[in-house]
């Protein structure tokens, strides 16, 4: 076997692959208005079926409709045979997806889902075919080559057709207005449900829990209280407000000035201004002030009072990023 023959035969596949998206896209058969509209109208849900790597599309891209905004479920067209389809009501519709447009059992499943009255969409390379002549609507998808080097096994038409499902379900979603909150109602789970969903307030450490000294306490007296809570920061308040806060950064420059931490005030030098972030924010809008600001720690404010301390630390520990 030559030297590198996977790398160029991969890259070969993938730029013919890349190749069949770009012509369809540039074709006349791109056409999704009049699918989108009727998805968008329909006051159900939508089942994608399908069979073999053509089911595993259809399987893919109802679970990409659900997620973003577009309620849908994948039925196996052996499985609606037996019985499944009784889940599927007039108000529901079913979107096929098949190569040839001549899938036995979707082909089977027609008379069935014309006597119930259930509006029938298709994805198919054959207009001519049997799904296809019995759709409502339906999309043309054929590539001139396929990635596999025999030509048979779907690989370039199977990409083109994901790529459109997705194209849809972005549409569909611009369409309906859905937002990153109503993203984050169906993904709460895992780190980007974190990212979606995660304020400020469900991980700070709250202000009777932070370390705080008032204005005339002294360098060892702030270390005293730095050292045990832990936090690396210290709050300075006058009363009971706070009016500045002391980093352990802050700290190590006054020792390398050699001050008496004992006859140094921190009210003489501390800082007086902070940035901070309200308690409802995401979490990702945190670390993205970090980010800009270059600091490593927030203040957090409720109606205009400081209520805790958000630290990267707790950011990290909470996986979000």
């Amino acid at each position: 076997m030559k030297k590198n023959i996977f790398q160029k035969e991969a890259k070969k596949a993938f730029l013919i692959e890349l190749k069949e998206m770009e012509t369809f896209a540039r074709s006349k058969y791109f056409n999704v208005e009049d699918l989108c509209t009727k998805m968008k109208n329909c006051k159900g849900k939508i089942f994608l079926t399908g069979v073999g790597k053509s089911g595993h599309i259809a399987n893919k891209l109802s679970a990409t409709l659900s997620s973003t905004g577009t309620p849908s479920f994948f039925i196996h067209p052996a499985e609606a045979l037996h019985g499944d389809l009784g889940m599927i009501e007039k108000k529901d519709a079913i979107l096929a997806i098949s190569k040839s447009g001549e899938s036995k059992e979707i082909c089977e499943l027609i008379p069935a889902i014309k006597l119930k009255k259930i509006p029938l969409y298709s994805i198919t390379e054959n207009e001519e075919s049997t799904i296809a002549s019995s759709s409502e609507s339906h999309i043309l998808v054929k590539v001139a080559r396929e990635a596999c080097p025999n030509n048979l096994a779907p690989t370039s038409s199977t990409t083109v057709t994901l790529a459109l499902g997705d194209a849809i379900a972005v549409s569909l979603l611009k369409a309906r207005g859905f937002t990153s909150e109503d993203f984050a109602k169906s993904h709460p789970g895992g780190k980007l449900g974190k990212k979606l969903t995660l304020r400020v307030k469900d991980i700070m450490i709250p202000i009777s829990k932070a370390a705080i000294v008032k204005e005339n306490s002294s360098l060892k007296e702030l270390i005293f209280e730095v050292s045990s809570k832990k936090q690396g920061l210290a709050l300075v308040k006058k009363l009971n407000k706070i009016t500045g806060v002391f980093s352990d950064g802050d700290l190590r420059r006054q020792l390398q000035k050699n001050v008496d931490i004992q006859k140094t005030k921190v009210e003489s030098v501390m800082k007086r201004k902070f940035k901070t972030i309200k308690d409802d924010e995401l979490i990702l809008e945190a670390a993205n002030r970090m980010k800009k600001y270059k600091v490593y720690s927030l203040l957090v404010e409720e109606k205009d009072n400081i209520v805790g301390i958000l630290t990267m630390h707790e950011i990290l520990e909470a996986n979000v990023l």
